[in-house]
């Protein structure tokens, strides 16, 4: 349910109204409800791993930002990254955070993953960090060689079962809206919410704004 008040809103910025990048979704699990696109579509709901003839989904469309007097904590996951070294949200704590969960078995995780591997490395030097959360994928293998094949030089928990997911607020993070990605603020607060695929340009402002904030 969304919190009311003028302090958090559906928010549309010029480089996610003019977002165009279209990626097949093989396999890919979209929100429930559906996932309004750039140009006013849905992409309806899987109930979970196709192996039908892939969906054509957009890149994200909106994204939630929340003001810092309303932002939620974020939850104390921590678990294994995928070569079984813990690692946990709380390890970041003081920096900018940015939380993207993915799957191999994803097309559009593959049509963003490149992207946020270039964000990843330009931001670096300003003190904000990535991690990702690998879900619904039982072989950490197939991750691996998506974290290869990408060049991603950040973390991911693995959490194939969904579990983790299920310790965020579901109004900002649907466990079942595969890829998204969370901005976490300085402070350990979930600050921007993204859900779909998301591009270098579309994330770029939002996390620009987090960064400005003092600490």
């Amino acid at each position: 349910m969304r919190p009311a008040g003028p302090r958090r809103a559906q928010v549309r910025t010029a480089a996610l109204a003019g977002a165009a990048l279209v990626a097949a979704a093989a396999g890919c699990v979209f929100a429930a409800v559906g996932s309004v696109a750039a140009d006013g579509s849905r992409a309806e709901a899987a109930a979970g791993p196709a192996n039908t003839a892939a969906a054509v989904v957009r890149s994200a469309a909106e994204a939630t930002v929340i003001a810092p007097a309303d932002r939620p904590a974020a939850p104390a996951s921590r678990g294994e990254d995928l070569d079984g070294r813990p690692v946990g949200l709380d390890d970041f704590r003081g920096q900018v955070l940015v939380v993207n969960v993915w799957g191999s078995w994803c097309g559009p995780c593959r049509a963003e993953a490149d992207d946020l591997a270039r964000i990843e490395r330009r931001t670096r030097d300003q003190g904000v960090r990535f991690l990702g959360i690998n879900t619904r994928d039982p072989d950490r293998a197939a991750a691996r060689s998506f974290v290869r094949a990408h060049g991603l030089g950040f973390p991911s928990l693995h959490d194939p079962t969904g579990k983790l997911l299920l310790r965020f607020p579901p109004a900002l993070l649907n466990p079942q809206t595969i890829p998204s990605t969370l901005v976490i603020d300085r402070r350990g607060r979930i600050a921007v919410s993204i859900g779909g695929a998301v591009t270098e340009d579309e994330l770029d402002p939002l996390l620009a704004r987090v960064l400005e904030e003092a600490p």
